[in-house]
């Protein structure tokens, strides 16, 4: 195999690197040491990111508390895999009595598992942030070695070009609790087993350590391995048409991409087959979500949480702070045009500026959007957003996939600089201080700054101190209200505080929406009931809605499908219309208990 730049073998040391002397030593010492002050400098932006999380226990993420709610409980579901030997790919912990398909969530399987015992002992709070801040201090560190050992061998490029792929605009955004996103560690391994095919004489060994990794990705994110999928085919076919010379190891490339996909087919079948087919799979996105588009002003706009960014010019662009996928600002989007322009003999560097166009598409969905609003153009989105498979990606996301793309590049540009410099002696302080203006234009104003905080309610004593034991009894739930949604989240927290031992009444997750017509599209919780809607009306309006006879006999056919043993009430905006609904739905008097207002509704239910 070689480098794709310059054709050099996989595992030839760097230049002088094999030679004698007495500096040999001294050079591997000095690299180590560079090694470790990078690996320390990813560390020292993954804890400045998350910080205020670090700092207050009591604090959750302000722009997306409902998704933290939902890792929280995937953690708490890990851990109770292993130490309950519960099924894996199903859950009927939520959204009792149909419980969850896990498999077509996000439920890190990958990370949560192995972290089972930071969160049996410190809690999925805990778990959780240690997972967001070691995800994207990992996802730097595999792509620094990717690109310091096989792309462009040079450390700082290799610095460089790591930071922007793990602290990108786009990788702050999904740091508001996509922890399973911008965890994209596997990523750069991926590629590099990938690249190791072509050996000559061990595609069977590198066909399976690729499937490994493969899977590994696959119970991480499987929208970050089709697009890392995608990108491979790309810039593989590019080395394949512009270098004749790599042609002759096509054929343990294809055995060893043969052998990892057989692999890899086999140990995800089951799992797939759950996905798609089992209890609680769905047909796709609502066609309202696959309509989260990526503005295209939002290419050259500063994201919110960027140095030089603000929340109401990046409000218009994106859907919400969470998919502000592109946001690289003027500098930077004119720095990458010129990089591919100037870099352009590279048939790696043109195949990555055309994966990087073909991304851009994608993202801008079924109609181009400008400054916030339609432009009557069809995007290109709109003839495959129906396909198998595609019909689950949220369009917004094809943008994401531009940021490594980004650092690979400026990887090489960086790289290009220091060999100009190192050929012209007499002009090398001037090459480099014009690099270093130019990247300094480019990269300062979108340095990340600390996710935003929200301080939260604490958990109810009645959760805490096991008080809702009695009323789940008998294979019953708890009842919350407001009920869960994608709106609000917070009794998935309670469950998980308990590991899930208090299961509850529907939820926060992606189920099929099983209404005559609705063809089981993706729906972001339970299909409704008319007593969650009743008080969907509640949560939203802090209203009653009017009650008839039948609102209260749908109410109690609702508390027995859900099989509710108690209903409870936290603290909330609207809480005393929500106390004054219940009671009037049930005529059960609630009483205050642990911080909670409860209505045991067992007499109704039995």
């Amino acid at each position: 195999m070689t480098t794709p730049e310059a054709g050099v073998p996989a595992g030839t040391p760097a230049p002088g690197a094999a030679e004698g002397g007495p500096d040999r030593g001294e050079r591997a010492w000095k690299g180590w040491w560079t090694d470790v002050a990078a690996v320390s400098s990813f560390v020292v932006l993954g804890f400045w990111i998350t910080a205020r999380l670090w700092l207050d226990p009591g604090q959750s993420l302000r722009d997306n508390r409902t998704d933290q709610a939902q890792f929280e409980w995937m953690m708490a579901h890990g851990a109770r895999v292993l130490t309950d030997f519960a099924y894996p790919f199903t859950s009927d912990r939520m959204n009792v009595p149909d419980g969850v398909n896990l498999m077509a969530n996000t439920s890190v399987l990958s990370v949560s598992l192995p972290m089972t015992p930071i969160t049996v002992l410190f809690g999925p709070r805990a778990s959780f942030l240690l997972f967001l801040t070691l995800g994207m201090i990992a996802t730097a560190t595999a792509w620094y070695f990717l690109l310091s050992r096989v792309v462009v061998r040079s450390r700082g490029p290799a610095w460089l070009g790591a930071a922007f792929c793990a602290y990108a605009p786009a990788m702050v955004s999904h740091a508001n609790a996509h922890p399973n996103i911008v965890s994209q560690f596997v990523v750069p391994l991926i590629i590099w087993r990938t690249l190791r095919l072509a050996e000559p004489g061990r595609w069977l060994r590198n066909g399976v350590l690729l499937a490994l990794v493969i899977v590994w990705q696959a119970f991480i994110n499987l929208e970050i391995l089709l697009m890392t999928a995608i990108g491979l085919g790309v810039v593989v076919g590019a080395l394949l048409v512009g270098r004749p010379d790599l042609r002759r190891r096509t054929r343990p490339f294809l055995a060893g991409l043969g052998v990892a996909a057989a692999v890899a087919l086999v140990l995800l079948a089951y799992p797939l087959y759950v996905q798609f087919f089992g209890l609680g799979a769905y047909q796709g996105l609502s066609r309202l979500i696959r309509g989260y588009s990526t503005d295209l002003a939002s290419f050259v706009a500063w994201s919110r949480e960027s140095l030089a960014g603000d929340a109401r010019t990046a409000q218009g662009l994106a859907k919400n702070p969470t998919e502000e996928n592109a946001f690289f600002g003027w500098p930077l989007a004119v720095l990458v045009v010129a990089l591919v322009w100037w870099l352009r003999r590279s048939v790696v560097v043109l195949g990555l500026g055309v994966l990087a166009l073909l991304f851009g598409l994608l993202s801008l969905g079924r109609e181009v959007q400008l400054n916030g609003r339609g432009t009557g153009v069809p995007g290109p989105w709109a003839a495959l957003e129906n396909l198998p498979v595609l019909h689950s990606v949220v369009p917004t996301r094809w943008a994401l996939a531009i940021t490594p793309i980004v650092g690979v590049l400026l990887a090489y540009g960086t790289e290009r600089v220091r060999t100009l410099a190192a050929r012209h002696p007499n002009t090398r302080g001037q090459i480099r201080f014009a690099a270093a203006t130019v990247l300094t234009m480019a990269l300062l104003p979108i340095l990340p700054t600390p996710l935003p905080t929200t301080r939260l309610d604490p958990v109810p004593a009645f959760v805490t101190s096991g008080a809702w034991r009695p009323y789940a009894a008998g294979d019953r739930s708890i009842v919350t209200l407001p009920l869960p949604d994608s709106h609000y989240a917070e009794p998935l927290r309670w469950s998980a505080r308990t590991g899930l031992e208090m299961p509850i009444a529907r939820g926060y997750f992606l189920g099929p929406d099983t209404r005559p017509g609705m063809h089981r599209v993706a729906l972001f919780t339970a299909t409704p009931r008319p007593t969650s809607d009743f008080f969907a009306v509640i949560r939203r309006t802090g209203a009653v809605p009017p009650l008839t006879p039948q609102t209260r006999v749908e109410a109690v056919d609702d508390l027995r499908y859900w099989r509710a043993g108690a209903v409870i009430l936290g603290p909330h905006w609207y809480a005393d219309a929500l106390r004054r609904g219940m009671t009037e739905l049930t005529g059960i008097r609630p009483t205050y208990t642990g911080g909670v207002w409860l209505w045991d509704v067992r007499p109704l239910t039995d």
